[in-house]
């Protein structure tokens, strides 16, 4: 293993657990997104009359998700009652809130382990008398969520809020190998095939962060090697730094 390629931003401190993982292995670590997103304009986001302060409850699932909720609301002018309650993925994804709310004062969950069944599980306990707002992207949404929302009978509405665009990757891909590459959304799946249709995997081993990611990637017909979150692996650098243990073991 000489060379991982994670397909995120490059984390702005030099203290990112990555590159300590990079220097006990002896790793290089690329970085590169394979997606961007594209905020909705509040005038579109209109079309899809969503009349948002009717809903108490909202379900996010990542830190996009959250920015572009909050922008719609500051660039139409709505402000969020107190007593909204938040549904997150993960710790860090709640967390996030406190950049737009008072973290304390407001009613803010989220599951033990990263996993859509946990947050259903923390959903399930508060959901009477709830109405759901899911913000999602225009081209992906977690149908897990909308059919769990479904089948427990909720009340709900999915807005459309930023839409996901693949990058070329021409230039990453074209010039290097590399040993793992990690995914972190359906969508970043898919931007490999947008520019490389053809792909083959040839031993290149594949990380995967998130139940539909992971769905992605087999759906895709690549083999998965990678998976995170599991409850000995939260992160896809702890799922990283337990494969590469177990392949130094192995020599």
């Amino acid at each position: 293993m000489k060379k991982i390629l994670i397909t995120q931003p490059r984390p702005e401190s030099d203290k990112s657990p990555y590159f300590e993982l990079g220097k006990k292995y002896g790793i290089s670590l690329d970085f590169h997104p394979f997606i961007r997103l594209e905020g909705i304009p509040s005038k579109d986001f209109r079309k899809q009359k969503i009349d948002i302060p009717q809903y108490t409850a909202v379900v996010f699932t990542s830190r996009n998700a959250i920015d572009h909720f909050f922008r719609i609301c500051e660039e139409m002018k709505i402000s969020i009652s107190q007593d909204t309650k938040y549904f997150c993925i993960t710790e860090a994804v709640a967390l996030y809130l406190q950049k737009f709310i008072l973290y304390r004062k407001r009613k803010v969950f989220y599951g033990a382990d990263g996993t859509n069944k946990s947050m259903f599980d923390v959903i399930n306990k508060h959901k009477e008398n709830e109405k759901f707002l899911y913000p999602c992207s225009e081209n992906q949404q977690d149908n897990d969520i909308v059919n769990w929302l479904k089948t427990h009978k909720c009340e709900f509405v999915t807005p459309f809020m930023y839409r996901t665009i693949s990058n070329d990757l021409q230039s990453v891909l074209g010039s290097h190998e590399y040993d793992i590459i990690c995914f972190f959304t359906p969508s970043g799946v898919k931007s490999l095939f947008d520019s490389y249709p053809g792909f083959q995997q040839n031993g290149t081993r594949i990380g995967a962060f998130g139940n539909n990611t992971s769905k992605a990637v087999e759906e895709a017909g690549l083999v998965l090697d990678i998976k995170a979150p599991l409850p000995q692996a939260p992160s896809m650098v702890a799922a990283l730094e337990q494969y590469l243990s177990l392949l130094t073991k192995k020599k």
